[in-house]
């Protein structure tokens, strides 16, 4: 049935009428799309031949058809069929008509994209490649043809370059003749088959077409034409193949800069093409490309500003009157020369200054000294389009400034830059200066004139170069907060005239809200208070424009605006109340309107929380009106969550607001809202009942807390930390609020209580949920409605495992450990001492049943003994350390924690004690390690110091073990180093770089882990201090020893995972010596590939030399 079907369309396919003809070759394009579709021989015989036949059809649109057809069909036809059709067109497209080339062509191209079988595509290109290099380069073949051939060869070369290996020569040397064709249109089209060919070349063939391109280059006498298609030929190469052309950019780039300084002046499109070949190099050869970058800056520089048909006699314009500007406008654009295209050239030079920026972060201060004043004089620029590349350089380099510099030391004053200069002597610091804080200073050097040179775009009539302007504006802002504090008074007129003129489009406002809405975050309130007028009336109006997006970005402006105009509740020093009700109507307007776009709605629930917040004091009339439209917002699923953290932010505000009206309300909703599957509301809900009942507690009813309570319960579990946390945050609110009732204790002890004690078992238990849960404990005893000892007994009774599981994970007893700490500490001292005495006398218990409470014991004892002294009680030190002869590991590890922890709390008695017990116990050495460990860590963690004389014995006492046989010794022996480097900087870098060359192997490599534990991501101290010797310790990467060198390599891990900037300098050192580790063994070779991937993730982000990083990448592929 299918076939008769398929018969009587082919049938109509040759019928003599046309509409006939294209209804059935739609029918055929309908049939064939369909997955069921399939053909004999004879079918596909038909079919390939009726669709070639449909190309020539006079009848364009049945051609049109016949050409969609062939998609499907050579998927559905055997790999004969579509190779003789291959072939058919190709006759076609070489010695057909006229008139049936471009679609002869249309359909190769179209069979070359749908083919994806590889066998298929080699069947194919071995008769058609053969037939497309003869069109190209047979000598009686007319332009045309080969245009279209060139064209269909750069597809499949395209996609199938690799297959073509054995053609690449040929290929090759048929393209390059082509690029001394007369016929401009061809050597365009060759540039393109090429660039396309190229990225599958071998280094050999691609050093080829390079040598054979500079050579004509070279060539004296040559036609300008054909040195500009040569120059077009490089880029596009360089462009296709990447990094693979560094090698050969000794030999072309001075030739290029050497075109682009010679040529004639009216050679516009040779230079043009010259800078886009170099800003080719700039961007996918940045390690190569590096001895260059002087001369392309200083060239890129020159021509940034070339138009040799116009000179700019002006002279620094002022701020002149506005009709002289707009006279001083029409001026300037009376000029016009429609062959004048210079203009190319300067956008050319541009965008090779832009990726000069964006390759080459390292010479930021060079660029901000010689780039940034031509960038900021070529705001200028009377081209449009050239104004806004311009535009998009100096943007650049300012993310550029802003990423080098980020999170890093501010120095844009030049008091503390002339600080640094007199405090030279210290390497860190002027590392700092040259490499981070200099481009900031630089850029704060040069606000005033960049403010200047973007008042006159902002007076400009062009609303593309408005946008513009404020985009630089806003880029500014972000990268330096602050820095336009004195040139506010002159950017204001410029906000106005783009929010208040009637031609101003959507983008502008947009663009002019934003920066507003950044300058007012970002600067001190004072600064704006003498505009504030001016600024909020423009502000103020757009809130009420009818594009959504200008609406809500207004609304934010209103926001930011609100803390502006009161920055404190005070208000001293300016009078905001005749700005109160204007910006109240504007908003409100917004927030009744139920008829807008959902972003804008959010933007005025938002607002007006804040508004409230702040001017809540002098709308007391008006709050009766709005509070009961926010609690109407919190009914709708779209806007509740928006409406839940306005009421957070009234709930916070120091005005106390009046919300008697709607609290009720407001409460039952949030409680509803607890029962939601919408994590962010119920994670926003649990903070706004908290600062509601902190603010209100005592207009809110006990019944309304036990509601609230049974809620919370739920929520408490290992299933999503953090909102436990939130719920036994609110839990601690609840309980210590004065108007709690005993029903309220009741309801904790009966519904939250049990979940507590069984989230404190879970092995998850961290972070801030483990403090709220400590602070739960704490607040239960302080609230006096549970009574110590049930409590005390109720987490100690966790810890006993139930009869099917396992056990309590460790994890967790450490949980249960640090509740009963904090327990007894809220209990008082006598509760305290009682535990404490309890705890002691489990630990007399011999008895091998008793482990379990052991091992429990020991940990309280610890977290007790950490914020307690515990001196008091008598030998309880010698009590601890008699649990070192436990049978049980968990028991004397546990016991070295404890020792090491009741230490804290009294140092001038325990610490004494456990370095003697560490001379005189061999056998304990180790676990008393663990307890100096444990004393150092929490000094490091607390920012606290040891006495010089307790310095001088525990460094005595570690270097001593530093030669230990035994590696775990020797690992918390370098931990303990590392710690104590933190502390005291200044006195651990110098003796452990002394130790680097140690005659012992284990003493360097010990030396080599402590520095490693020293470095950690947040700033310290001992960062500048040990800047200077990072390479005495890093360089023993070469050291003769295995031990040594693997613990140098380990420390530079760590330094490239924390501190990438302090050994960014070394890298060039370094990375030879880390190769020459790599052909060790296999093992290790592993452990390098892993080092090389995680240098790779950390270093790409903060480095500037991309050739370190190109060359870890190739060792990773070589493992």
């Amino acid at each position: 049935m299918a076939n008769l079907q398929m018969t009587g369309i082919l049938e109509k396919m040759t019928g003599k009428d046309k509409d006939y003809r294209y209804m059935a070759t739609s029918d055929l394009l309908n049939e064939l799309n369909k997955e069921g579709f399939k053909a004999d021989t004879d079918l596909e015989i038909k079919l390939s031949n009726i669709v070639l036949q449909q190309l020539d059809d006079v009848a364009g649109d049945v051609s049109g058809l016949a050409v969609k057809c062939l998609a499907p069909l050579v998927k559905k036809v055997s790999e004969a069929r579509v190779v003789e059709m291959t072939n058919k067109l190709c006759e076609k497209l070489l010695h057909g008509k006229d008139q049936h080339r471009d679609i002869a062509s249309i359909a190769l191209k179209t069979i070359a994209s749908e083919v994806t079988a590889i066998s298929l595509a080699q069947s194919i290109l071995v008769t058609l490649s053969p037939q497309l290099i003869k069109g190209i380069t047979s000598p009686g073949m007319s332009t045309e043809i080969k245009c279209e051939c060139l064209d269909i060869l750069c597809d499949v070369l395209h996609k199938f370059g690799n297959l073509m290996a054995n053609d690449h020569e040929l290929l090759l040397n048929a393209l390059l003749s082509q690029l001394n064709s007369n016929q401009a249109t061809v050597r365009k089209r060759t540039v393109s088959c090429i660039a396309s060919l190229a990225s599958s070349l071998s280094d050999d063939l691609l050093g080829k077409v390079t040598v054979e391109v500079v050579r004509k280059l070279r060539t004296k006498g040559a036609k300008p034409e054909m040195i500009r298609t040569n120059i077009q030929m490089i880029g596009a190469l360089s462009r296709a193949v990447g990094y693979r052309f560094g090698p050969h950019l000794g030999d072309t780039v001075p030739v290029l800069i050497n075109y682009c300084t010679s040529a004639s002046e009216n050679d516009e499109e040779l230079r043009e093409y010259g800078l886009q070949a170099l800003e080719s190099f700039l961007l996918r050869c940045p390690r190569d490309i590096y001895s260059y970058c002087d001369e392309i800056l200083h060239l890129a520089l020159e021509y940034l500003s070339y138009d040799p048909n116009f000179t700019d006699n002006m002279e620094e314009d002022t701020d002149d009157e506005s009709h002289e500007e707009e006279e001083e406008d029409e001026s300037e654009n009376e000029y016009t020369d429609d062959e004048d295209v210079s203009w190319k050239v300067r956008r050319a030079a541009a965008k090779c200054l832009a990726a000069l920026i964006v390759s080459r972060p390292e010479v930021l201060a060079k660029l901000y000294e010689e780039a940034c004043p031509k960038l900021i004089d070529r705001f200028k620029e009377r081209e449009e389009n050239v104004k806004m590349d311009v535009f998009n350089t100096f943007i650049e380099l300012l993310r550029q400034t802003g990423n080098v510099t980020k999170g890093k030391i501010d120095m844009n004053e030049s008091r503390q830059v002339s600080v640094l200069l007199c405090m030279e002597n210290l390497p860190y610091i002027k590392f700092i200066y040259s490499n981070l804080s200099c481009p900031r200073w630089l850029l704060k050097q040069e606000v005033p004139k960049i403010v200047k040179s973007i008042n006159r775009q902002l007076r400009e009539k062009s609303i593309k170069t408005k946008v513009g302007a404020f985009s630089v504006l806003r880029e500014l802002v972000v990268v330096l907060p602050d820095c336009l504090s004195e040139q506010i008074g002159s950017l204001i007129p410029g906000i106005e005239k783009a929010l208040n003129d009637k031609s101003s489009t959507s983008n502008l406002k947009i663009e002019a809200l934003t920066f507003t809405r950044l300058v007012l975050a970002s600067h001190s309130p004072p600064v704006f208070h003498p505009y504030i007028k001016a600024l909020s009336s423009p502000v103020l109006s757009a809130v009420g424009e009818r594009y959504y997006k200008v609406t809500a970005e207004a609304l934010r402006v209103c926001g930011e605006l609100v803390r502006v105009v009161r920055p404190d509740i005070q208000g001293f020093g300016f009078d905001f109340k005749p700005y109160v009700r204007p910006i109240y109507n504007a908003i409100m307007s917004r927030l009744t309107n139920q008829d807008q776009d959902q972003e804008v709605k959010e933007c005025a629930i938002s607002c007006m929380g804040l508004v409230i917040s702040t001017f809540g004091d002098n709308l007391k009339t008006e709050l009766p009106v709005c509070l009961p439209v926010l609690v109407d917002r919190m009914g709708n699923e779209i806007t509740r969550l928006t409406a839940v953290k306005a009421f957070a932010v009234i709930a916070t505000s120091p005005l106390r607001i009046d919300l008697s009206c709607v609290l009720e309300n407001v409460i039952a909703e949030l409680t509803a809202f607890l029962r939601k599957a919408n994590r962010a509301l119920r994670q926003a809900t649990l903070g706004t009942l908290n600062s509601l009942i902190v603010a209100y507690g005592d207009q809110i009813g006990s019944s309304a807390y036990e509601v609230i309570i049974v809620e919370l319960s739920t929520l408490i579990s290992d299933s999503d930390l953090h909102m436990a946390a939130l719920a036994l945050e609110l839990c601690c609110t609840l309980m210590t609020d004065r108007k709690s009732s005993p029903n309220v204790g009741l309801a904790v002890r009966n519904k939250v209580l049990p979940q507590a004690l069984t989230l404190i078992k879970s092995p998850l238990l961290q972070g801030q949920a483990l403090l709220a849960l400590r602070n739960f404990f704490a607040a239960l005893v302080y609230s006096a409605n549970t009574s110590f000892d049930t409590l005390l007994d109720s987490l100690l009774s966790s810890a006993k495992p139930a009869p099917q599981s396992g056990g309590v994970a460790k994890k967790a007893l450490h949980s249960i450990a640090q509740c009963v700490a904090v327990l007894c500490l809220a209990a008082g001292d006598l509760k305290c001492s009682s535990t404490v005495d309890m705890l002691t006398e489990i630990l007399k218990d011999d008895s091998s049943t008793n482990s379990a409470k052991q091992h429990l014991a020991l940990l309280c004892l610890g977290e007790i003994g950490r914020r307690k002294d515990l001196s008091l009680h008598a030998n309880i030190e010698t009590i601890i350390i008699e649990s070192f002869q436990s049978p049980f590991e968990e028991i004397k590890s546990a016991a070295s924690y404890a020792l090491g922890n009741i230490a804290v709390s009294n140092l001038s008695k325990y610490l004494p004690f456990i370095l003697d017990q560490i001379d005189n116990q061999q056998k304990k050495q180790y676990l008393l390690l663990h307890s100096l460990k444990e004393v150092i860590v929490r000094q490091s963690v607390d920012k606290a110091e040891f006495q010089d004389s307790i310095v001088e014995k525990i460094l005595k006492l570690l270097f001593n073990h530093c030669e230990s046989d035994e590696e775990g010794v020797r690992n918390v022996v370098a931990e303990c180093l590392g710690k104590i480097a933190l502390v005291e900087p200044a006195k651990l870098v110098p003796a452990l770089k002394v130790r680097t060359t140690s005659p012992a192997a284990f003493t360097r490599a010990t030396v080599v882990i402590a520095v490693k534990y020293s470095i950690v991501e947040r700033p310290e101290k001992i960062d500048e201090i040990i800047y200077p010797e990072i390479s005495s310790f890093l360089m023993l990467i070469k050291d003769h020893d295995r031990h040594v060198r693997r613990a140098a390599i380990l420390a530079l891990s760590t330094f490239a995972h924390n501190k990438p900037n302090l050994i960014k300098g070394l890298l060039p050192e370094l990375l030879p010596l880390l190769y020459d580790q790599t052909i060790v063994k296999v093992i290790e070779n592993l452990f390098f590939f892993e080092l090389m991937m995680s240098f790779m993730r950390c270093l790409s982000k903060y480095s500037g030399n991309s050739g370190l990083l190109l060359e870890l990448f190739n060792l990773s592929c070589l493992l």
